[in-house]
Order: structure tokens, then C-alpha cells, then sequence
């Protein structure tokens, strides 16, 4: 595994990405809520699979080789779901856009560091946090709509903005 090796860059890489730390909550959240993906039945995604994704980006330093699990994944069966709107292409495409432009912010801020380091540092959160998310919302689906959580609306999903408001 890469690491930073000048102490004060290191802390100041690790303190930059625990203030993403949010939004990479509220992104995975996101995808759970409004991606296409199997919720229910015998099919569905289990906190398992997640948990096998988290194994892959704990064992490597490739992004690449993370993308390569979820399509094996998604070969395999229809769990993550298939298509654009796809919790497995937007899990792809965060790692692909989001995650890697704040990782360049966060190399650029900090001379010194490794860009690659930051980025699969910042994918591997939002993949542990999104194995706590879907634990909950399968547990919370199991029990009779037990939520203590209002779902995160896509802020790009204007339909569901409106009809949420119209409530």
C-alpha cells in the first residue's frame, strides 16, 4: 500500500479527507435510495456482496481493479443492477468523477502527497459507508418499514423533488 511519508503532509491529507467524510456519506446514501437495484427478495442486494466490494478495495491500490469487481458483479447476476441508472454505474461513476476530482483537490492543497493514495483512501469510505447503509435499510425493510430516516432524495431526480414537496 501506498503512504505519505512526510508526517505532516500525511496528517494534513488525513484530516482533508475526514471533511469529505460527509459527502461521501450523503453520496452513497444517494445511491441506495434512488439507484436501480434488487431491494427485495431472495435476489436482492445483500450486505454481503458490499462487504466482498470492501474486501477488494481493502487488498488493492487500483481503482481500476475495484471497477473490475463491480462489473464481474454485475456479470454474475443482477443484484447491483444493470444500466445507466444502475447502482453499479453509479458506484463506478463516483469513483470515476466525484471521488477522483476531490482527491486531486486534496493532492493539489497538499504538495507532497499521493494522489493515488488520497483517491482509494476516499473510495474505500464511501464503499464501508455504503455497507452500513444497506445493513440498514434491509434490516429496516425486514421490520416493517422501521426507518428512523427519511430516504436522501437525488437532487438531479426533479420528479421526486416536486412530489416531496407537494406532500
Amino acid at each position: 500500500m501506498t503512504q505519505i511519508l512526510d508526517p505532516k503532509i500525511a496528517l494534513k491529507v488525513q484530516q482533508a479527507i475526514r471533511q469529505t467524510e460527509d459527502d461521501l456519506v450523503i453520496a452513497i446514501e444517494t445511491a441506495l435510495d434512488n439507484c436501480e437495484y434488487t431491494k427485495s427478495g431472495n435476489k436482492k442486494l445483500e450486505e454481503s456482496q458490499f462487504n466482498n466490494l470492501l474486501r477488494v478495495a481493502d487488498t488493492t491500490d487500483s481503482a481500476e481493479v475495484i471497477k473490475n469487481f463491480i462489473c464481474y458483479q454485475v456479470g454474475r447476476d443482477e443484484k447491483w443492477g444493470r444500466g445507466k441508472d444502475s447502482l453499479a454505474a453509479q458506484n463506478i461513476s463516483d469513483k470515476d468523477v466525484s471521488k477522483k476530482i476531490k482527491a486531486n483537490q486534496i493532492d493539489k492543497d497538499n504538495p507532497g502527497a499521493d494522489y493515488k493514495y488520497i483517491w482509494i483512501q476516499l473510495i474505500r469510505r464511501y464503499i464501508g459507508y455504503g455497507s452500513r447503509y444497506l445493513t440498514y435499510l434491509n434490516k429496516t425493510k425486514s421490520q416493517n418499514n422501521s426507518s428512523i430516516v427519511d430516504p436522501r432524495i437525488d437532487p438531479q431526480n426533479t420528479e421526486a423533488n416536486n412530489s416531496t414537496e407537494n406532500e
